[in-house]
């Protein structure tokens, strides 16, 4: 019988010196320390998401090509397309690296009188042939992808083009 008092001591004294992560080590369960580190990384990704977030909204002219850059366009539906399917005559003639393509068509007339009608609105147009035989109305020719990017941007924002896209021309 003066067992079960030392005993009962025994427990009490090691359940008020013991801690809760004891208790979940015992139970297979994360550490009050294991669980503020993954709070810690989980703190640190979300700043880090929201820091990408923020620079892509901030996307202007001045930017060089950049990852994010290239993720923002990526984002848009039909971002950056490779000029693998033009013809070897408008693969030489084309002088810049980025075009804003606002119109491809089947008959070469339609692509014509659309490329008059988009350099009466100023753009400066490129007339560009595929090897499949339809031919891309151009605009906004730069060697840099930041131009583009927001020449497409403005584009498609105004109405004018609203399926408009980049071609890169390597």
């Amino acid at each position: 019988m003066r067992k079960a008092p030392v005993i009962l001591v025994f427990f009490a004294l090691t359940f008020l010196l013991s801690s809760c992560d004891m208790f979940r080590k015992l139970a297979g369960r994360p550490t009050s320390a294991e669980i503020e580190a993954k709070r810690q990384l989980i703190a640190q990704e979300q700043a880090g998401h929201q820091d990408r977030l923020d620079s892509l909204k901030t996307v202007s002219v001045s930017l060089s090509d950049s990852l994010a850059l290239l993720d923002s366009v990526n984002a848009y539906e039909r971002g950056i397309v490779s000029a693998r399917q033009l013809t070897e005559e408008s693969k030489q003639s084309l002088s810049h690296r980025y075009y804003v393509i606002v119109g491809a068509f089947g008959v070469l007339e339609n692509a014509e009188r659309f490329s008059s009608e988009v350099s009466s609105k100023g753009y400066d147009v490129t007339l560009i042939r595929y090897s499949n035989g339809f031919s891309a109305v151009g605009i906004a020719p730069s060697d840099t992808l930041s131009e583009a990017f927001e020449v497409m941007r403005e584009v498609r924002e105004n109405g004018f083009c609203p399926e408009a896209w980049i071609l890169e021309n390597k």
